[in-house]
Formats: C-alpha cells, structure tokens, sequence
C-alpha cells in the first residue's frame, strides 16, 4: 500500500485518486496514518461489511434475548473468569 504525507496528498490529490483505484492509499501526518484515498468500490465493500456485521449483532441480540431467560442472563454474568475456566476443564 501507497503512503504519502498530507502535504504529498494535496499537491499530488489528481494522481492519487487515480492509483486508489487500483490500491488504497495511506495519507500520514507526522508519521501517523490520519486517512485513506479508496475507490468508490472499496467503499462500498467496507459499506456492505459493516452494514452485514451490524444486521449479524442486531440478529443475535434478538437470538439471545429469545433463547436466554433473564435468570440465565444474570447467572452467566455473575460467572468469574475462574468459574468459565472450570467450566471448560470440566467439559475436556
């Protein structure tokens, strides 16, 4: 992946709109990422992603809300890290 400082990225911005169409770029000011120039393809991909993990939580709190009954809700989250590893131990 391209990397280009900001001060790059604004006098080069025709070119590299150009290049993001093949890879996305990285835009870095005192040597830190701070943006990147992608495609509208990519954006859209990363939009379709997000929008599919967000339907994926949305989904299962639904799921878990029907499967769970609030006492089992509240006993799983009254489980230490020590009783979930017990738990697993005694599974194997």
């Amino acid at each position: 992946m391209l990397s280009v400082t900001s001060v790059e990225a604004q006098s080069r911005f025709g070119e590299l709109i150009d290049r993001s169409q093949r890879e996305p770029i990285a835009v870095t000011r005192r040597g830190r990422t701070v943006a990147y120039v992608v495609s509208g393809h990519d954006m859209q991909a990363l939009s379709d992603v997000t929008q599919r993990r967000q339907e994926a939580a949305r989904w299962y709190a639904h799921y878990r809300a029907e499967v769970l009954s609030p006492s089992m809700t509240q006993a799983a989250a009254a489980l230490t890290d020590a009783d979930v590893t017990q738990l697993v131990h005694e599974l194997r």
